[in-house]
C-alpha cells in the first residue's frame, strides 16, 4: 500500500511535469510560471526516486493497540482525511523509534526494524519493550542492536549510506538539537559524526523549512573525495537542496586544483595574513614621488604629489572598501586639473582675473573626466583591482611580498612566492579576505539597471494609456488602470531566477546561509574560519570533529580557541562516545598511538580478526602481491592503501574496490580493510604525525594491516607479527 501510494505520487508529478513541458509560447508571466512549475515537479520526482530504496524501515506498536510505520518521508492517505500512512522519521511522533527503552517505553509496546532491498523485505527485528521485565540499570543499551550490527558489519560500497534506520539515542539528541547558536559535536573515529551532521541537515530542513528554504544549508567537507563519498546521503533522506562544498570551493569562480607544500598552506592559514592582504590593498593606493604629467588638448598638466595625497586621504577617511572608495578621489583630481587648464586658457592678457566663468570651468571638468589620459592617471593612482589580480601580483613579486609581509620570515615569504597559474585550497580564504577589503564598485551597473527598470515602467505606462483611451467606455466598468499601475505591471514581466537556493549560493560570494555544517572542523585554519563566519552572520552552525585527529598544521586542538573570536563562550558542546565503525581489536592499537591523556571512543563490537604488521624491505616490489592477498581476504569489500604524503597525487576513486590515498584524502572515509604503508614516515612528515597515523588506523571496519620497510614504531607494538 505504501509503495502504491508512492507510485501514485510519482505518477502524478510526472503527469504534471509532462503537461507543463507541452505548454509553449504565452506571455512572459506564463513562461515564468511554467519554469517555476517545471522546477517544482522535477524536484518532487527526484525526491520520490531517491527515497524508494528503504522507504519504510520501522514500525511502532503502541500500548493502546495503535501502530505507526516510520520511513524516509511522510506519506498520507488522501481518501481518509490525510491519515499518515508513513511517518517521516524527523517528525516528533517518530522520536520514540529512536529513544524508547524498556525502562522508558514512551507508550511503545514493540519496536520493529524492517530491512529491505528496494521493495522486498529482507529481515525483520523486533524489540518488545515490556515494563514488567524492564531493568532500570540497563536502559542505556543500543537501540535496535540487531539492525545496527547488521549495518556496521556489512561490506562497504565506496559510498556512505544513511543511518536513518539505526540512529542511537546520543545521536538523536544531537540531530534534533535546536537551530540557533553554535553546536560543537566532538567525537572520535567511528562515532558517526558525519552521519549525524548530514541527518541533522535533513532534520533542520524538515523542522525549520520556512526559515531555511530561502537561505539554504551549507555542508562543508574536508576534500572533494569526501564530498563524493557522502553525496548520496541527503538525497536518500529526501533533501536535494543542500550545498556541499570544500573550503577551497567557497570562493565562486575559482577552482582549487593547484598543489603546494604543507608549510605554504600553513602560512596562508594564519590570521597574520589579514595584515598582509590589508597592506597589499593599501599599496595599490599610490601617489607619485613628485608629480604626474597628463597631456590634455595641447597642454601638459601636472598632478602634484600633495594633491594626490589629499585625494588618497579623503578616500581612506571614508572607510569605504577600496574599489568603492575610488570615486571619492575623482573630484579632487579633476578640480586640480581643471584649475590648471582654466588658468592657462582663460588668463587675461592684461593681467586681470580669469576670463572663464563657472560654467566654462564645469565644461572643462566634464571633458577632463572623459579624457583617456586623465582616466589612465586615475587608474594608476587608485586602480580597480579584483581579488585574483591582487593575490597574483602579490605572490609573483618578492618586493611586494617584502612590503606587505614584513613580519613574516624570509623563508615564509619564499613559501608564498610563486608565478600565476591556478589556485590552491588555502588561497580561497585569502581571496575572500581580499574581496572583503576590495569590494565591487557597482555604481555603473546599478545605474544601468535603474535606467532599464525605468524604461520598462515607461513602456508599461504607455500600454496602460492605450488600454484606457476608449472615450465611450462605461465609467462603471473597471479598466486596466483601475486594477494595476505601471510599476506593478512592469514587475510582472521581470525575469525570475529559478535556480535552487544551493545553486544561487554557489555562485554568490556574499550569500548568507541559514545554517552551516562543518565536518572535520578541527582542520580549518584561522583564515578559513573568517571566511566561513562571513557566510553565516547569525552563527547558526553545527561543527563536528575530533581534536585528536587534527592533522593540518593550520588546524586546531581547542574548540574554545577557534570560536572565542566570534561567539566568545556562547557555544554548546555535545560528545559522541560510542564507536560503531572500528572493531575493538583495531581501536586498541589506535588508542596506543593516541597516547595518554586522550580518550578513545568505546567500540560496540569485536571483529575476531587481529590487526597485523609485516616488515617489507622493498614495498614497491611487494605491494601488489600484498594487496592481492588482502583483496582475496576481504571478498567483495573495499580496501584502502594509505600511504605517506607525496606517494599518492591522484584523487581517490570512492567507487573503486581498491583505493590508494594519503591520510588527508582518507579523512572522513571508511573501508572494510586498510593497509597502512610506512607508519614511521607518516609520523615523521608532520608535527602532528601521531594524529595522522591515528586517522589512518581507524578507517577500517573489519581488517587492518601495517607494512613497514624499517623499524615498527613503538606505539604499534600491539600489532601481531605475521613474519
Amino acid at each position: 500500500m505504501l509503495y502504491g501510494r508512492l507510485d501514485d505520487l510519482r505518477s502524478r508529478a510526472a503527469d504534471q511535469l509532462a503537461r507543463v513541458l507541452r505548454e509553449t509560447g504565452g506571455t512572459p508571466q506564463a513562461r515564468t510560471e511554467r519554469d517555476a512549475s517545471t522546477a517544482m515537479y522535477s524536484e518532487q520526482l527526484s525526491q520520490y526516486s531517491a527515497v524508494e530504496n528503504g522507504l519504510v524501515f520501522g514500525r511502532l506498536d503502541f500500548q493502546d493497540g495503535a501502530h505507526q510505520h516510520i520511513g524516509r518521508i511522510g506519506v498520507f492517505d488522501e481518501d481518509h482525511d490525510y491519515e499518515p500512512l508513513l511517518m517521516d522519521w524527523r517528525a516528533p511522533a517518530a522520536r520514540p523509534f529512536y529513544l524508547a527503552t524498556a525502562a522508558a517505553p514512551d507508550g511503545v509496546n514493540r519496536r520493529r526494524h524492517i530491512r529491505t532491498s528496494m521493495r522486498k523485505v529482507t529481515a525483520v527485528d523486533d524489540e518488545v519493550l515490556d515494563l514488567a521485565t524492564a531493568d532500570v540499570t540497563k536502559h542505556e543499551g543500543l537501540t535496535g542492536e540487531a539492525a545496527l550490527l547488521a549495518a556496521v558489519n556489512s561490506s562497504r560500497t565506496g559510498r556512505m549510506t544513511d543511518i536513518v534506520q539505526t540512529i542511537q539515542a546520543e545521536q538523536d539528541k544531537i540531530i534534533r538539537s535546536g537551530l540557533n547558536g553554535v553546536l560543537v559535536v566532538q567525537g572520535g573515529p567511528g562515532t558517526g559524526k558525519t552521519a549525524v551532521a548530514l541527518h541533522r541537515a535533513a532534520y533542520l530542513l524538515y523542522t525549520y523549512r520556512a526559515q531555511l528554504a530561502r537561505r539554504g544549508v551549507l555542508v562543508v567537507g574536508p576534500n572533494s573525495t569526501f564530498l563524493r563519498y557522502i553525496g548520496q546521503v541527503l538525497p536518500s533522506l529526501g533533501e536535494t537542496g543542500v550545498l556541499l562544498a570544500t573550503v577551497g570551493e567557497l570562493f565562486p569562480g575559482v577552482k582549487p586544483d593547484r598543489t603546494e607544500p604543507v608549510e605554504a598552506a600553513s602560512v596562508k592559514g594564519r590570521v597574520a595574513m589579514t595584515d598582509v592582504i590589508a597592506t597589499a590593498v593599501k599599496e595599490c593606493q599610490r601617489v607619485p614621488e613628485d608629480y604626474l604629467e597628463i597631456r590634455f588638448e595641447r597642454e601638459v598638466l601636472k598632478l602634484d604629489r600633495e594633491t594626490c595625497v589629499q585625494a588618497r586621504a579623503r578616500a581612506r577617511r571614508s572607510r569605504r572598501v577600496h574599489n568603492k572608495a575610488k570615486p571619492l578621489i575623482v573630484p579632487v583630481i579633476l578640480d586640480s586639473l581643471a584649475r590648471q587648464y582654466a588658468d592657462r586658457i582663460g588668463a587675461d592678457p592684461l593681467g586681470g582675473k580669469n576670463l572663464l566663468d563657472p560654467t566654462d570651468i564645469e565644461d572643462i571638468r566634464r571633458e577632463l573626466s572623459e579624457d583617456d589620459g586623465v582616466q589612465a592617471a586615475l587608474d594608476w593612482l587608485w586602480p580597480t583591482v579584483t581579488p585574483t589580480e591582487l593575490l597574483e601580483d602579490l605572490f609573483r613579486d618578492k618586493d611586494k611580498l617584502a612590503k606587505a609581509a614584513p613580519k613574516l620570515t624570509e623563508r615564509e615569504r619564499d613559501l608564498l612566492h610563486r608565478e600565476p597559474g591556478g589556485w590552491t585550497p588555502a588561497d580561497a580564504a585569502l581571496l575572500d579576505e581580499a574581496a572583503e577589503l576590495l569590494g565591487i564598485d557597482d555604481t555603473a551597473t546599478r545605474a544601468a539597471q535603474a535606467r532599464e527598470r525605468q524604461e520598462e515602467i515607461d513602456y508599461a505606462s504607455g500600454v496602460l494609456d492605450i488600454l484606457d483611451m476608449q472615450d465611450d467606455a462605461d465609467p462603471e466598468i473597471l479598466t486596466a488602470t483601475d486594477l494595476i499601475d505601471a510599476r506593478r505591471l512592469a514587475g510582472r514581466y521581470e525575469d525570475t531566477d529559478h535556480r535552487t537556493a544551493a545553486e544561487r549560493a554557489a555562485a554568490d560570494r556574499e550569500w548568507v546561509f541559514g545554517h552551516v555544517i562543518v565536518d572535520e572542523a578541527q582542520e580549518l585554519s584561522a583564515m578559513a574560519w573568517r571566511m566561513l563566519m562571513r557566510r553565516c552572520p547569525s552563527r547558526s552552525m553545527t561543527l563536528v570533529g575530533d581534536v585528536a585527529q587534527t592533522g593540518d598544521p593550520a588546524g586546531t586542538t581547542s574548540w574554545q580557541t577557534v570560536l572565542e573570536p566570534y561567539v566568545e563562550d556562547r557555544w554548546r558542546l555535545e560528545q559522541l562516545t560510542v564507536n560503531y565503525r572500528t572493531p575493538s581489536e583495531i581501536m586498541a592499537v589506535a588508542a596506543d598511538v593516541l597516547g595518554p591523556g586522550m580518550a578513545a571512543p568505546t567500540s560496540v563490537r569485536d571483529s575476531g580478526v587481529e590487526p597485523w604488521h609485516l616488515w617489507v624491505p622493498d614495498i614497491q616490489a611487494q605491494l601488489d602481491e600484498i594487496v592481492a592477498k588482502e583483496v582475496a581476504a576481504v571478498g567483495d569489500g573495499t580496501l584502502a592503501v594509505i600511504v605517506p604524503s607525496g606517494l599518492s597525487e591522484t584523487s581517490a576513486d570512492v567507487d573503486a574496490q581498491v583505493s590508494v590515498l594519503t591520510v588527508g584524502q582518507a579523512k572522513g572515509l571508511e573501508f572494510d580493510s586498510v593497509l597502512v604503508v610506512d607508519p614511521a614516515l607518516i609520523l615523521a612528515q608532520s608535527p602532528r604525525g601521531a594524529n595522522d597515523l591515528y586517522v589512518a588506523l581507524t578507517r577500517a571496519t573489519q581488517r587492518l594491516g601495517v607494512i613497514h620497510p624499517g623499524e615498527l614504531p613503538e606505539s604499534l607494538s600491539r600489532l601481531a607479527d605475521t613474519a
